[in-house]
């Protein structure tokens, strides 16, 4: 047999890589508690000397692998795809006020989400559900980065120094400090700022900038493929992250993973049942039950596979078949939302940031809060419309808000299960803006 044969029947009986990542969650969380039942802390809460060993050996650095993979293709992924997610938008200019319409929408039910999900991090606090010990514990674990970051968070800069720092004046500086704090001016805002810039005047010129939009695609798909390469590790990763924390922890850093979940899927429930419903009501002059009952295939298929790119073909036939959105308006405003329109993940990326700020007992003064909810929305047009394509960007958040951005180890094992639910959201925008848009223009 050859080797490429064996790799193929060996690929063929692993199962899924989620299910792998679920069943590194588990070997790690059942192993963690154990340990720590095993090898429990001293009276005075210290963890047992030789769990931590093992944590800090072994454990920790079979998740470092995995996150350093993941955060060593942040910068060249945001801008390439922010580049190409703006330049995309060529399109509003050619077809006028199809495009306007669509950008508005976009923009509205993103910042909705955004609002949603901080208000929601807000008012539940899940971070907290962590007892204070722990929370220490956590605290000790990513000093001194941690008590840096706190320092940050409460010298925060004037809100005019911060709107200035938007516009670097260095955009090659801004990137090389933006994810270890060093930056002189606004980080990776400043680096979104000027990718959003670079993608408009890309669209200004057409006919002479395909060369170097074809480059920037290149970079994009070759990151996507380093991106995929560190998935593939994501088993082995989760299972060191989650056993480090579950043994010197214990089963509380469970529970608190819990109320971020039903946190997470509180704030896109109300989205969807919520805003959606709205909009559907006033813009689209439709039933939204009866819509999405309609839309339920092209829904089922996005929870199943986590990515709107390959949801697309199924969304585009159930607009026109199910729906009776006519073909030129769902082909334009269907194929741009699967990139552009991820409110769902906008959402999630808010929760999230302040979650893991809460646990680590980093308190975002509310100019933080706002830096994390326009970046939650740039982020969306960036992120990939595939499985686990928002992590880089996560990632990307935390560490310009001051997060210990390693602290995303704490969520991988359950974003498998956001991210189904969180593309269902996605998908469900693109189609309800494609209805809206249609109505509209059949009124013009």
């Amino acid at each position: 047999m050859s080797n490429a044969n064996f790799r193929q029947r060996t690929a063929r009986r692993l199962p899924a890589l989620h299910w792998q990542i679920l069943i590194g969650l588990t070997l790690g969380a059942t192993a963690g508690l154990v340990a720590n039942a095993v090898y429990p802390a001293q009276p005075d809460g210290t963890p047992h000397a030789g769990l931590t060993w093992v944590v800090r050996n072994i454990a920790e650095p079979m998740g470092q692998i995995f996150l350093r993979l993941i955060f060593m293709v942040v910068l060249p992924l945001v801008f390439s795809a922010l580049v190409l997610g703006v330049a995309e938008l060529g399109d509003v200019r050619r077809l006028g006020r199809i495009g306007l319409k669509t950008f508005l929408y976009t923009v509205g039910l993103s910042m909705c989400s955004v609002v949603i999900g901080v208000t929601m991090a807000n008012a539940i606090r899940p971070g907290l559900r962590l007892p204070e010990q722990q929370r220490t514990a956590l605290r000790q674990r990513y000093a001194p980065q941690t008590e840096e970051k706190v320092a940050q968070a409460q010298q925060a800069k004037p809100l005019r120094e911060t709107l200035l720092d938007v516009i670097p004046r260095n955009p090659l500086q801004e990137m090389v400090g933006a994810l270890d704090g060093s930056s002189p001016g606004g980080g990776m805002l400043a680096v979104m700022f000027f990718a959003v810039l670079f993608g408009i005047a890309l669209t200004l010129a057409p006919e002479r900038t395909q060369p170097l939009i074809a480059v920037l695609q290149g970079v994009y798909d070759t990151v996507m493929v380093v991106v995929g390469m560190a998935m593939r590790l994501a088993p082995l990763g989760v299972a060191g992250l989650v056993f480090s924390l579950t043994a010197l922890l214990g089963v509380d850093i469970l529970k608190t993973l819990a109320w971020y979940v039903l946190t997470v899927l509180a704030g896109l429930a109300l989205h969807f049942f919520g805003v959606y419903s709205i909009v559907l009501g006033l813009f689209a002059r439709v039933n939204p039950l009866r819509f999405f009952g309609r839309a339920s295939e092209a829904l089922l298929t996005a929870f199943a596979t986590s990515s709107s790119n390959a949801t697309l073909p199924t969304t585009l036939r159930v607009a026109e078949q199910r729906l009776g959105i006519r073909r030129e308006i769902s082909s334009f405003v269907l194929t741009l939302g699967s990139t552009a329109n991820q409110n769902g993940t906008a959402l999630y990326e808010g929760i999230t940031v302040l979650f893991l700020a809460q646990v680590v007992g980093i308190d975002l003064t509310l100019g933080q809060q706002i830096t994390v909810a326009v970046l939650a929305i740039l982020a969306g047009v960036g992120t990939a419309g595939v499985p686990g394509g928002s992590l880089p960007l996560v990632v990307m958040v935390l560490q310009t808000v001051g997060v210990p951005a390693e602290g995303i180890g704490l969520i991988l094992g359950v974003d498998r299960l956001l991210d189904m639910c969180r593309t269902t959201l996605n998908v469900g925008g693109d189609i309800a803006i494609a209805a809206c848009v249609d109505r509209s223009e059949s009124r013009a």
